[in-house]
């Protein structure tokens, strides 16, 4: 079987262990076949781009093509909006969901000298530390950055950067986490809806194989991404826009008794942040995670969200 993929050094290693995975429970070989996306070679910030689909988009073209039979996303690059002929067969366990520090001098982030320069391409994570800082009596300057992973640790390596923030699963995933200096809270930074979980997607008119994925399925992590995308969705925000959201399960004992969400919608400079959190029951069908993100984000318009985001319109 062919499994689409895009090029850079964590999305083969994702896809690598995919790859494994769906082996196992199909007998089959995997061959990976590398695409190259829009966003892997556009320079410009993501926000710019559009952010939303821009690592996809070449994908899909392929498995609708029938080029590849299947393909590996990073789940908080897919738009919310799910397309009628793919199905989203599999979102197996999910990694880490937070963001790291890797920091010169193994700082942490509170540790940071005023004027200190922190590099992200994300204006959620951007919203979120220039608040923190204001909070704290910090100063720090955040800086717009793109890049893989080499190239956004390189900048601490050389000196142009204090610091950069990226997310521990991809650091995980391509066994590097020994290079960070902090995990950052999610008390601190709500990661991006879906951040840490893959999504395994193929043509949805192939029954037998939406059946043989499905096998890698982990409900738990599929009802809580469900949840943040579904708040991502109401917000009416992209994925390059300033937006945090969690789901965790909360477990009395052994036990998982009830979901939690949390979301947060922030200017970039940190000024105005709308933080809010919701507690049901866990979600056991698709209808009931995507309603506990609507609510939530009805509770975060009526807290004047809509006013913070302004590069949805980009």
């Amino acid at each position: 079987m062919r499994l689409g993929t895009r090029r850079s050094k964590l999305a083969m290693a994702q896809s690598g262990q995919v790859a494994e995975a769906v082996s196992r429970v199909t007998g089959r070989a995997v061959e990976l076949v590398e695409i190259t996306t829009y966003g892997d070679t556009s320079r410009e910030n993501l926000a710019q781009i559009g952010g939303t689909g821009v690592f996809v988009t070449a994908l899909r073209e392929a498995l609708l093509r029938g080029e590849v039979d299947f393909a590996v996303h990073s789940l908080k690059d897919l738009p919310t909006a799910q397309p009628d002929d793919l199905a989203l067969a599999a979102v197996p366990v999910r990694e880490d969901p937070r963001d790291v520090l890797v920091a010169r001098d193994g700082l942490t982030f509170a540790g940071l000298p005023d004027g200190s320069r922190v590099g992200t391409g994300s204006p959620r994570r951007m919203a979120q530390l220039n608040a923190y800082a204001r909070s704290h009596g910090m100063s720090i300057e955040t800086v717009a950055i793109r890049g893989n992973v080499d190239t956004r640790i390189g900048f601490v390596r050389d000196g142009e950067l204090d610091a950069v923030v990226l997310a521990a699963a991809g650091l995980n995933r391509i066994g590097r986490s020994d290079e960070v200096t902090e995990y950052l809270s999610v008390d601190t930074v709500l990661p991006a809806p879906g951040q840490g979980a893959l999504a395994i997607e193929c043509a949805a008119d192939h029954a037998d194989l939406v059946a043989a994925l499905g096998e890698l399925d982990d409900p738990f992590t599929r009802a809580a991404v469900t949840a943040e995308r579904s708040l991502l969705a109401a917000l009416e925000a992209g994925c390059s826009a300033p937006v945090g959201a969690l789901a965790d399960l909360l477990a009395d004992g052994q036990t998982v008794k009830e979901m939690r969400l949390r979301g947060v919608v922030g200017t970039t400079d940190g000024s105005s942040l709308v933080q809010l959190s919701t507690t049901g029951p866990v979600p056991g069908t698709y209808e009931q995670a995507m309603e506990l993100g609507r609510e939530l984000a009805a509770e975060m318009l009526a807290k004047g969200a809509a006013g913070l985001m302004g590069e949805r319109a980009l």
